[in-house]
């Protein structure tokens, strides 16, 4: 069975934020800290080099693969952060509320979360955090 490869580290969440060059992504990744952080409860940790997650949860697939992953989480990528939410990101209701975003599987992408509504966005991270809980 594959290994997965990204794991939580020692890495400094805040130290890798300070090194996003766009003031733009950095900001956004510094306001999506305090409002996941808010959410879940749980501090962030650096999951590999670039993924800041929330919380902690073991997964068990159909296939009987095991992982354990955070419940929450964000990558401030390039083009967009990456917001994992899982079952989440199929909350059509709040979406339509949303802005300007897409979804892949289990993640929601935002450009810049001044063109998003914020508070839908919390209440889709709450969701998220809820879900991983077994409380939704």
């Amino acid at each position: 069975m594959a290994e997965l490869k990204t794991r939580p580290g020692a890495g400094d969440v805040h130290a890798f934020i300070a090194s996003i060059p766009d003031q733009v992504r950095r900001a956004d990744a510094e306001r999506l800290v305090g409002l996941m952080r808010s959410a879940s409860g749980a501090e962030p940790v650096l999951w590999g080099p670039s993924i800041v997650g929330f919380g902690d949860r073991h997964l068990v697939y159909e296939s009987g693969r095991e992982i354990d992953w955070f419940e929450i989480g964000f990558s401030p990528r390039k083009a967009a952060s990456t917001l994992y939410l899982d079952g989440a990101v199929n909350s059509t209701d709040l979406l339509a509320e949303l802005g300007p975003h897409s979804t892949g599987k289990g993640c929601l992408y935002v450009k810049r979360l001044a063109d998003v509504d914020v508070e839908v966005l919390r209440t889709l991270v709450e969701r998220a955090v809820a879900e991983a809980r077994g409380q939704e």
